[in-house]
């Protein structure tokens, strides 16, 4: 059994949900998990938002606008009136539902349970599609097994346990359908994944049911060797290890999160990204095979602030680094990079919402200088310290560009650079010429 992960693009309408139906059926027994159709989720936290501040008659206007949308598409999607029908009281009852939410007190499990309504339509539309086409399907509700910790990590041992056993009772059908990115949370409370969202979802239930294979449908054919926006005649890599696929991911390829495909490590399963609008094109296969001897790709995190602490006096003291982080900890802001000398240590982050009171605590320990609009610029690849060369390679490519911070060591799989943001192009172009 495969199971296959379909992004809100790859469902953003009626005809790309018949496209996504012929992909489904391809003799295979498949389980299909399904975002929100693309501007769905983004329009519900801006009913929030609304409901949040007690501005109803703004909630009702977007609530409105999209259940308008939906009736649209139900109109394009469905081929029978028995289905048009069905179609339209399904969007009546969940846009209801919104609805009722603008007569009551609003709080943040009130959000969540509203977030929920663009999965919990996108597959129940695709369901009743699959229905009307005669195909062998059901509906697999992610509320049923998908679940998440007091400490909102997925709780695999429950996942395993209850989506095997809807498995197990519902055995004859060739596709089952579920939603991404909901769940329920400790309490039995509508919740949701966060990080990596559909796709983590996929690789969750990939690891839970040890599929063949797992595959992330998206807009884009796989993972590239650089970023398309700023470079020419960029390709599809065909093939990345996990942990080059984790670096990508982290340091700025956007087609997948860091962390959503850590199920599917652990589980050694493949994961495949493919492309929606170009369902023939090979994509980019992730697996545990590393490749020797490649530089595979470059990425670029943006937003990146460089923190400078520098003493003298306390740099070498017992405890000073611990002193350090833990004021980030505090903070709950994470650290990307780290670079040390004998005076003085910098770090970068990449979120500044308590940058001020980060920095007022740093100044307890020596003098702070602050570099906002950096970029990281990571090269992955097989970049173990025994391979010579690499390094000269990409410095010589650099050569013209001021280096903020360098960092190596911390993976065999990963060099990162930080630049100022205006050398950003130039410095993805420079790396593209000399190491592809």
């Amino acid at each position: 059994m495969n199971v296959l992960k379909f992004g809100g693009t790859s469902v953003g309408s009626a005809a790309r949900m018949k496209e996504v139906a012929t992909l489904v059926r391809n003799g295979q027994q498949n389980i299909v998990v399904l975002s929100a159709m693309s501007g769905t989720t983004n329009s519900l936290v801006e009913i929030a938002n609304y409901l949040y501040k007690k501005n109803n008659d703004g909630a009702n206007e977007l609530i409105n606008g999209l259940e308008q949308k939906y009736y649209n598409e139900v109109k394009e999607l469905y081929s029978t009136d028995t289905y048009k029908q069905k179609g339209k009281e399904l969007i009546e009852y969940h846009f209801d539902y919104i609805k009722s939410f603008t007569k009551d007190m609003f709080t943040a499990f009130e959000e969540k349970a509203i977030l929920a309504q663009g999965e919990l339509i996108s597959t129940a539309m695709f369901q009743y599609y699959l229905e009307e086409q005669g195909e062998n399907s059901m509906l697999l509700p992610a509320l049923d097994f998908m679940r998440i910790d007091k400490h909102n990590e997925p709780d695999t041992s429950y996942i395993k346990e209850n989506c095997t056993k809807l498995l197990k009772d519902n055995p004859d059908y060739a596709i089952y359908v579920t939603q991404g990115y909901i769940c329920r949370n400790a309490f039995g409370e509508v919740d949701n994944l966060q990080r990596g969202g559909s796709d983590y979802t996929a690789s969750l239930i990939g690891a839970a049911i040890t599929a063949n294979e797992i595959q992330i449908w998206t807009d884009i054919d796989g993972m590239h060797n650089n970023d398309p926006r700023y470079v020419d005649n960029t390709h599809s890599i065909a093939s990345v290890s996990f942990d080059e696929a984790a670096e990508l991911a982290y340091f700025g390829a956007k087609i997948l999160h860091p962390t959503s495909v850590l199920p599917a490590k652990l589980g050694n399963i493949p994961v495949r990204l493919l492309n929606t609008m170009e369902p023939d094109a090979p994509g980019t296969l992730i697996s545990s095979k590393q490749e020797k001897d490649r530089i595979t790709a470059v990425a670029a995190k943006d937003d990146i602030t460089a923190i400078k602490i520098k003493s003298g006096r306390m740099l070498l003291a017992h405890g000073f680094m611990r002193k350090v982080f833990e004021i980030f900890e505090s903070y709950k802001t994470p650290i990307d990079m780290i670079t040390t000398s004998e005076v003085g240590v910098s770090v970068t982050i990449d979120n500044n919402k308590h940058l001020e009171d980060i920095v007022d605590d740093l100044k307890k320990f020596g003098t702070v200088d602050v570099d906002t609009n950096q970029v990281i610029v990571c090269v992955v690849g097989d970049l173990i310290a025994d391979n010579v060369g690499y390094a000269n390679k990409i410095f010589n490519a650099l050569k013209d560009i001021p280096i903020r911070m360098i960092s190596y060591g911390g993976s065999n799989f990963n060099v990162s650079i930080l630049i100022d943001e205006k050398y950003k192009k130039e410095a993805l172009n420079a790396l593209s010429n000399n190491l592809f």
